[in-house]
Protein backbone atom coordinates (compact mmCIF):
# COMPACT_ATOMS: atom_id res chain seq x y z
CA UNK A 1 0.00 0.00 0.00
CA UNK A 2 2.94 2.50 0.65
CA UNK A 3 4.60 1.32 -2.14
CA UNK A 4 1.42 2.30 -3.83
CA UNK A 5 0.94 5.19 -2.50
CA UNK A 6 4.79 6.59 -3.08
CA UNK A 7 4.25 5.44 -6.55
CA UNK A 8 1.06 7.81 -7.30
CA UNK A 9 2.79 10.85 -5.30
CA UNK A 10 6.09 10.14 -7.77
CA UNK A 11 3.46 10.54 -11.11
CA UNK A 12 1.92 13.71 -9.53
CA UNK A 13 5.23 15.21 -9.19
CA UNK A 14 5.77 14.53 -13.03
CA UNK A 15 2.79 16.10 -14.19
CA UNK A 16 2.83 19.69 -14.56
CA UNK A 17 -1.12 21.97 -14.18
CA UNK A 18 -0.45 23.77 -16.85
CA UNK A 19 0.36 20.99 -19.51
CA UNK A 20 -2.50 19.39 -17.81
CA UNK A 21 -4.84 22.63 -18.64
CA UNK A 22 -3.31 23.34 -22.26
CA UNK A 23 -4.14 19.42 -23.40
CA UNK A 24 -7.37 19.48 -22.08
CA UNK A 25 -8.06 22.79 -23.84
CA UNK A 26 -6.30 21.08 -27.16
CA UNK A 27 -9.24 18.13 -26.83
CA UNK A 28 -11.49 20.91 -27.30
CA UNK A 29 -9.84 22.21 -30.00
CA UNK A 30 -9.65 19.37 -31.85
CA UNK A 31 -13.32 18.38 -31.18
CA UNK A 32 -13.96 21.54 -32.72
CA UNK A 33 -11.85 21.00 -36.35
CA UNK A 34 -13.19 17.76 -36.54
CA UNK A 35 -16.58 17.95 -35.74
CA UNK A 36 -17.81 21.44 -36.96
CA UNK A 37 -15.82 21.33 -40.54
CA UNK A 38 -15.19 17.85 -41.43
CA UNK A 39 -17.71 15.51 -39.37
CA UNK A 40 -20.84 16.94 -41.49
CA UNK A 41 -19.74 16.86 -44.77
CA UNK A 42 -17.94 13.12 -44.32
CA UNK A 43 -14.90 14.18 -44.74
CA UNK A 44 -12.03 12.29 -42.64
CA UNK A 45 -9.06 13.29 -40.16
CA UNK A 46 -6.29 11.02 -40.40
CA UNK A 47 -5.28 8.16 -37.93
CA UNK A 48 -8.03 6.14 -35.67
CA UNK A 49 -9.72 9.69 -35.59
CA UNK A 50 -9.84 8.87 -39.01
CA UNK A 51 -11.01 5.06 -38.95
CA UNK A 52 -13.52 6.19 -35.54
CA UNK A 53 -15.49 8.67 -38.12
CA UNK A 54 -15.58 5.87 -40.55
CA UNK A 55 -17.06 3.28 -38.85
CA UNK A 56 -19.51 5.57 -36.69
CA UNK A 57 -20.60 6.10 -40.64
CA UNK A 58 -21.32 2.43 -40.80
CA UNK A 59 -22.53 1.08 -37.61
CA UNK A 60 -26.02 1.99 -35.66
CA UNK A 61 -26.30 5.75 -34.25
CA UNK A 62 -25.41 4.64 -30.64
CA UNK A 63 -22.34 3.55 -31.93
CA UNK A 64 -20.79 7.41 -31.93
CA UNK A 65 -17.67 9.01 -33.14
CA UNK A 66 -17.06 9.58 -29.62
CA UNK A 67 -17.49 5.91 -28.24
CA UNK A 68 -14.95 4.89 -31.23
CA UNK A 69 -12.01 7.56 -30.20
CA UNK A 70 -12.38 6.33 -26.55
CA UNK A 71 -12.77 2.39 -27.25
CA UNK A 72 -9.85 2.49 -30.04
CA UNK A 73 -7.19 5.16 -28.62
CA UNK A 74 -7.75 3.79 -24.97
CA UNK A 75 -6.10 0.00 -25.68
CA UNK A 76 -3.59 1.65 -27.87
CA UNK A 77 -2.56 3.87 -25.15
CA UNK A 78 -2.21 1.34 -22.53
CA UNK A 79 -0.47 -1.17 -25.03
CA UNK A 80 2.13 1.88 -25.15
CA UNK A 81 2.52 2.58 -21.63
CA UNK A 82 5.74 0.73 -21.81
CA UNK A 83 7.36 2.33 -24.27
CA UNK A 84 6.16 5.98 -23.71
CA UNK A 85 5.66 6.09 -19.60
CA UNK A 86 2.94 6.98 -17.40
CA UNK A 87 2.74 10.37 -17.64
CA UNK A 88 2.81 10.66 -21.59
CA UNK A 89 0.21 8.14 -21.05
CA UNK A 90 -2.35 9.96 -18.55
CA UNK A 91 -1.58 12.84 -20.53
CA UNK A 92 -2.56 11.22 -24.12
CA UNK A 93 -5.73 9.60 -21.92
CA UNK A 94 -6.99 12.70 -20.95
CA UNK A 95 -6.99 14.31 -24.39
CA UNK A 96 -8.65 11.54 -26.06
CA UNK A 97 -11.50 12.28 -23.03
CA UNK A 98 -11.43 15.60 -23.95
CA UNK A 99 -11.70 15.27 -27.67
CA UNK A 100 -14.25 13.00 -27.10
CA UNK A 101 -16.41 14.15 -24.76
CA UNK A 102 -16.53 17.90 -26.66
CA UNK A 103 -16.71 15.96 -29.81
CA UNK A 104 -20.39 14.43 -27.85
CA UNK A 105 -21.66 17.76 -26.99
CA UNK A 106 -20.89 19.81 -30.16
CA UNK A 107 -22.92 16.57 -32.44
CA UNK A 108 -25.66 15.70 -29.58
CA UNK A 109 -26.29 18.85 -27.25
CA UNK A 110 -25.39 22.08 -28.14
CA UNK A 111 -27.64 24.06 -30.23
CA UNK A 112 -25.14 23.46 -33.49
CA UNK A 113 -26.38 21.75 -36.80
CA UNK A 114 -23.44 19.62 -37.90
CA UNK A 115 -25.65 16.62 -39.60
CA UNK A 116 -25.63 18.29 -42.92
CA UNK A 117 -23.54 20.93 -43.32
CA UNK A 118 -20.21 23.11 -41.87
CA UNK A 119 -22.08 25.87 -40.02
CA UNK A 120 -19.00 28.01 -40.76
CA UNK A 121 -18.03 26.32 -44.28
CA UNK A 122 -21.43 24.95 -45.46
CA UNK A 123 -20.86 22.06 -47.79
CA UNK A 124 -17.82 23.89 -49.31
CA UNK A 125 -15.12 20.53 -49.52
CA UNK A 126 -12.15 22.57 -49.91
CA UNK A 127 -13.21 25.33 -47.51
CA UNK A 128 -13.58 22.26 -44.63
CA UNK A 129 -10.71 20.12 -45.63
CA UNK A 130 -8.71 23.16 -44.86
CA UNK A 131 -9.84 24.53 -42.08
CA UNK A 132 -10.54 21.49 -40.24
CA UNK A 133 -6.98 20.29 -40.87
CA UNK A 134 -5.57 23.26 -40.01
CA UNK A 135 -8.21 23.47 -36.89
CA UNK A 136 -7.49 19.62 -35.46
CA UNK A 137 -3.74 20.40 -36.17
CA UNK A 138 -3.56 23.04 -33.67
CA UNK A 139 -5.49 20.29 -31.50
CA UNK A 140 -3.15 17.44 -32.38
CA UNK A 141 0.18 20.02 -32.05
CA UNK A 142 -0.51 21.46 -28.74
CA UNK A 143 -1.24 17.80 -27.04
CA UNK A 144 2.40 16.60 -28.44
CA UNK A 145 4.19 19.91 -27.70
CA UNK A 146 2.81 19.26 -23.60
CA UNK A 147 3.46 15.93 -23.13
CA UNK A 148 0.86 13.68 -24.73
CA UNK A 149 -0.59 12.88 -28.00
CA UNK A 150 -4.45 12.70 -29.15
CA UNK A 151 -4.23 9.94 -31.71
CA UNK A 152 -3.02 6.45 -31.11
CA UNK A 153 -1.57 6.19 -34.56
CA UNK A 154 1.24 8.18 -33.83
CA UNK A 155 2.27 5.61 -30.60
CA UNK A 156 1.36 2.51 -32.86
CA UNK A 157 3.97 4.16 -35.17
CA UNK A 158 6.82 4.54 -32.33
CA UNK A 159 6.22 0.97 -31.38
CA UNK A 160 6.03 -0.86 -34.89
CA UNK A 161 8.30 1.35 -37.21
CA UNK A 162 11.32 0.65 -36.25
CA UNK A 163 10.29 -2.80 -36.59
CA UNK A 164 9.72 -2.62 -39.69
CA UNK A 165 12.26 -0.28 -40.32
CA UNK A 166 10.54 2.59 -41.36
CA UNK A 167 10.58 5.89 -40.42
CA UNK A 168 7.76 7.16 -37.92
CA UNK A 169 6.32 9.41 -40.05
CA UNK A 170 6.17 6.88 -43.11
CA UNK A 171 4.43 4.43 -40.67
CA UNK A 172 1.61 7.34 -40.34
CA UNK A 173 1.67 8.27 -43.90
CA UNK A 174 1.22 4.38 -44.84
CA UNK A 175 -1.82 4.23 -42.09
CA UNK A 176 -3.32 7.10 -43.76
CA UNK A 177 -3.26 6.22 -47.15
CA UNK A 178 -4.68 2.99 -46.35
CA UNK A 179 -7.69 4.10 -44.49
CA UNK A 180 -8.20 6.96 -47.02
CA UNK A 181 -8.03 3.91 -49.92
CA UNK A 182 -10.16 1.67 -47.91
CA UNK A 183 -12.59 5.24 -47.12
CA UNK A 184 -13.17 5.17 -51.29
CA UNK A 185 -13.85 1.51 -51.80
CA UNK A 186 -16.37 2.18 -48.95
CA UNK A 187 -18.24 4.71 -50.07
CA UNK A 188 -17.75 3.82 -53.68
CA UNK A 189 -16.64 7.68 -54.39
CA UNK A 190 -12.81 8.98 -54.31
CA UNK A 191 -13.99 12.43 -53.90
CA UNK A 192 -14.53 12.86 -49.96
CA UNK A 193 -11.73 10.38 -49.40
CA UNK A 194 -9.04 12.75 -51.93
CA UNK A 195 -10.13 15.97 -50.02
CA UNK A 196 -9.39 14.15 -46.93
CA UNK A 197 -5.89 14.10 -48.03
CA UNK A 198 -6.11 17.92 -48.02
CA UNK A 199 -7.03 17.87 -44.52
CA UNK A 200 -4.17 15.23 -43.97
CA UNK A 201 -1.80 17.84 -45.44
CA UNK A 202 -3.20 21.03 -43.86
CA UNK A 203 -3.15 19.09 -40.25
CA UNK A 204 0.52 17.82 -40.79
CA UNK A 205 1.82 21.22 -41.81
CA UNK A 206 -0.01 22.54 -38.94
CA UNK A 207 1.05 19.86 -36.36
CA UNK A 208 4.86 20.65 -37.27
CA UNK A 209 4.00 24.66 -37.11
CA UNK A 210 2.79 24.36 -33.51
CA UNK A 211 5.52 22.02 -31.98
CA UNK A 212 8.56 23.51 -33.30
CA UNK A 213 7.52 27.02 -34.58
CA UNK A 214 7.42 29.37 -37.19
CA UNK A 215 10.81 30.69 -36.22
CA UNK A 216 13.30 27.35 -36.95
CA UNK A 217 17.09 27.36 -35.62
CA UNK A 218 19.60 26.37 -37.73
CA UNK A 219 22.99 25.08 -36.70
CA UNK A 220 26.31 26.08 -38.42
CA UNK A 221 29.29 23.91 -38.46
CA UNK A 222 32.42 26.12 -39.47
CA UNK A 223 36.04 25.34 -39.97
CA UNK A 224 38.58 28.02 -40.59
CA UNK A 225 41.83 28.44 -39.69
CA UNK A 226 40.57 32.50 -38.20
CA UNK A 227 37.79 30.75 -35.84
CA UNK A 228 39.09 33.36 -33.59
CA UNK A 229 38.35 35.92 -35.40
CA UNK A 230 35.22 34.60 -36.22
CA UNK A 231 33.70 33.72 -33.15
CA UNK A 232 34.56 37.09 -31.80
CA UNK A 233 32.41 38.77 -34.43
CA UNK A 234 29.49 36.25 -34.35
CA UNK A 235 29.20 37.03 -30.46
CA UNK A 236 29.28 40.33 -30.71
CA UNK A 237 26.68 40.58 -33.24
CA UNK A 238 24.69 38.10 -32.16
CA UNK A 239 25.40 37.69 -28.66
CA UNK A 240 24.64 33.99 -28.98
CA UNK A 241 26.76 30.94 -27.29
CA UNK A 242 29.30 29.94 -29.12
CA UNK A 243 30.77 25.89 -29.04
CA UNK A 244 34.40 25.96 -30.41
CA UNK A 245 36.27 22.39 -30.99
CA UNK A 246 39.79 21.47 -31.93
CA UNK A 247 40.22 19.79 -35.92
CA UNK A 248 42.75 18.78 -37.72
CA UNK A 249 42.55 18.44 -41.51
CA UNK A 250 43.30 15.37 -43.09
CA UNK A 251 44.88 15.90 -46.58
CA UNK A 252 46.51 19.53 -45.27
CA UNK A 253 47.37 17.62 -41.80
CA UNK A 254 46.97 21.76 -40.37
CA UNK A 255 45.58 22.45 -37.63
CA UNK A 256 41.86 24.31 -37.69
CA UNK A 257 38.90 25.19 -35.42
CA UNK A 258 35.55 23.68 -35.74
CA UNK A 259 33.02 26.19 -34.31
CA UNK A 260 29.20 25.30 -33.72
CA UNK A 261 26.92 27.82 -33.68
CA UNK A 262 23.34 28.52 -33.33
CA UNK A 263 20.64 31.00 -35.29
CA UNK A 264 17.36 31.77 -36.66
CA UNK A 265 16.54 31.40 -39.89
CA UNK A 266 16.40 35.03 -40.31
CA UNK A 267 20.03 35.15 -39.40
CA UNK A 268 21.74 33.01 -41.96
CA UNK A 269 22.51 35.29 -44.25
CA UNK A 270 23.62 37.52 -42.01
CA UNK A 271 25.88 35.26 -40.52
CA UNK A 272 27.22 33.80 -44.09
CA UNK A 273 28.31 37.53 -44.80
CA UNK A 274 30.78 37.56 -41.54
CA UNK A 275 32.36 34.07 -42.07
CA UNK A 276 33.16 35.47 -45.70
CA UNK A 277 34.65 38.35 -44.83
CA UNK A 278 36.60 37.22 -42.29
CA UNK A 279 37.64 34.09 -44.05
CA UNK A 280 36.55 33.55 -47.66
CA UNK A 281 38.07 29.90 -47.69
CA UNK A 282 35.86 28.80 -44.45
CA UNK A 283 34.32 25.88 -44.73
CA UNK A 284 30.25 26.18 -43.69
CA UNK A 285 27.47 23.59 -43.06
CA UNK A 286 23.97 24.33 -42.04
CA UNK A 287 21.63 22.14 -40.92
CA UNK A 288 17.42 22.45 -39.76
CA UNK A 289 17.11 21.59 -35.76
CA UNK A 290 13.86 21.33 -33.99
CA UNK A 291 15.05 22.48 -30.91
CA UNK A 292 17.25 24.24 -28.83
CA UNK A 293 16.40 23.39 -25.00
CA UNK A 294 19.18 25.94 -23.65
CA UNK A 295 21.05 29.02 -25.58
CA UNK A 296 21.47 31.37 -22.60
CA UNK A 297 24.85 30.78 -21.29
CA UNK A 298 27.97 31.25 -23.73
CA UNK A 299 30.46 27.99 -24.01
Amino acid sequence: MKKALNYIKNIIKQMNIINIFVIIIAGVINAVGVTMFLYPVNLYDSGISGMSMILSQLTPEYLSLSLFLVVINFPVFIFGFKKQGIVFTIYSILAVCSYSLFSYLIINVLPVDVDFASPLAQQDLFLCAIFGGIISGVGSGLTIRFGGAIDGIEVLAVIFAKRLNISVGTFVMIFNVLLYISAGFILNSWILPLYSIVTYMSALKTVDFIVEGLDKSKSAFIISEKAGEICEALSDEFGNGITVLDARGYYSESNKSAVYFVVNRFQIAKMKNIIKRIDKNAFVSISEISEVMHRADKN
